[in-house]
């Protein structure tokens, strides 16, 4: 067994160990769409090859952020810290009680065999990465190749690209014969606000019904911004999303928070909240409605 100190140099922290509480209170039956968990190692190795090596990040200390925060549904993504072996997240699944699901990392030529076991097992789609710092060799065409055998299990399509990319997506993706999810608003630049050309290719991307955003990751899209400022500019325009496409907006914390410029404080990102779904009605279709539509979590 690999020893996760040892490949990638030695572990670092990505999440605070006590956020702050917040004060926004969720509405019953609140989802946080987007976490990962990390080990632990001694049972879910790390995947060899990897360019950063996470603190661990166990199912129990995600199950108790949860309880401070006021969030009582999850959907787990499998992260690249574990490749594609997804049994780190399909414990937390197990262990969660009808009230976390998974989205899973798998290969374009996986057996129909183990996406069916999947599903079986709680996961609600597959994620695919288009990022310059993850390597991967799926080619769009062969992802799109894979969303009629996701259709056959009940799956839908998860997709993380760089900004610019969202031109060069666009068109091919709307051939997906599942639902896609767009993760962390297509991590554009909120910086240069609701006008710059890739958020208007992501507003027009979203016309079509088949997509759906996650507005995750104000801090990664404004992940500069000064402390007494975080994170206006990602808030911003998390809220036009909500407003423009209220019911096919999802919401998460990116807990633990790999790969990033910061430790976010999760009590803040719950605190935005406020502004991004600035009324009852929209929060709870938000982060009630929305993911239940999507991810079908036991009732």
């Amino acid at each position: 067994m690999t020893d996760a100190t040892t490949e990638a140099g030695v572990p670092v922290r990505t999440y605070l160990e006590h956020p702050s509480r917040p004060s926004l209170r969720l509405p019953p039956g609140a989802c946080d769409s987007h976490v990962h968990v990390f080990g632990p190692t001694a049972r879910f190795p790390y995947a060899p090859g990897r360019r950063a090596t996470p603190l661990e990040a166990p199912k129990e200390t995600l199950f108790a952020l949860h309880r401070a925060l006021g969030i009582e549904r999850c959907v787990i993504v499998q992260s690249i810290t574990h490749g594609t072996d997804n049994r780190v997240v399909e414990d937390a699944i197990a262990a969660g009680q009808g009230r976390y699901l998974g989205i899973a990392l798998v290969e374009t030529g996986v057996p129909d065999a183990e996406l069916e076991r999947l599903a079986l097992a709680g996961f609600r789609g597959v994620r695919f990465n288009f990022m310059r710092h993850i390597a991967t060799t799926a080619g769009v065409d062969a992802v799109l190749a894979l969303t009629p055998r996701l259709a056959a299990v009940g799956m839908h399509l998860q997709v993380h690209f760089e900004s610019e990319l969202v031109h060069e997506l666009s068109a091919p993706l709307q051939r997906s014969q599942v639902p896609v999810v767009i993760d962390h608003m297509g991590r554009v630049d909120a910086t240069r606000g609701p006008d710059a050309s890739d958020f208007q290719a992501l507003l027009k991307l979203l016309e079509n019904p088949r997509f759906r955003v996650k507005v995750s990751g104000i801090d990664r899209i404004d992940a500069h911004a000064p402390p007494g400022e975080r994170y206006v500019h990602g808030e911003a325009l998390a809220r036009i999303l909500v407003e423009r496409f209220p019911e096919r907006c999802v919401w998460g914390t990116d807990w633990p928070h790999p790969n990033h410029t910061h430790i976010p404080d999760d009590g803040v990102l719950v605190d935005a909240l406020g502004r991004i779904a600035p009324d009852a009605r929209h929060l709870e279709q938000l982060l009630v409605h929305n993911p239940q539509a999507l991810y079908r979590f036991p009732t």
